[in-house]
């Protein structure tokens, strides 16, 4: 449907419902059409990637040991050499009596 401005200004809400219902809505200045109100379509929700649960099971494999606390000769070999040297745990800070 085509509208004056002046019957879109008036008529808005009606001219947006017409939009929702799937109708296209021309805004005409004159005789030359000047806007056009169409309906938003909703974006399609983005589609989820399949996931198995268990889906690598059996397929992947470790050393008993992958878990374990490296050694000092590991760490200097991998250059985490600096580690050696810094407590685990900061020590406790004494709370000040009052």
């Amino acid at each position: 449907m085509a509208y004056t401005v002046h019957q879109a200004k008036t008529h808005f809400s009606r001219l947006l419902k017409e939009a929702e219902a799937g109708e296209e809505v021309i805004v005409m200045r004159g005789n030359k059409p000047v806007a056009k109100i169409v309906p938003i379509n909703e974006p399609a929700a983005p589609a989820v990637p399949f996931r198995l649960m268990g889906a690598y099971a059996g397929k992947m494999q470790w050393d008993e040991d992958a878990f374990d606390p490296m050694t000092d000769a590991e760490l200097v070999e991998c250059g985490w050499g600096w580690m050696l040297d810094a407590p685990l745990v900061p020590p406790p800070s004494e709370p000040s009596e009052k």
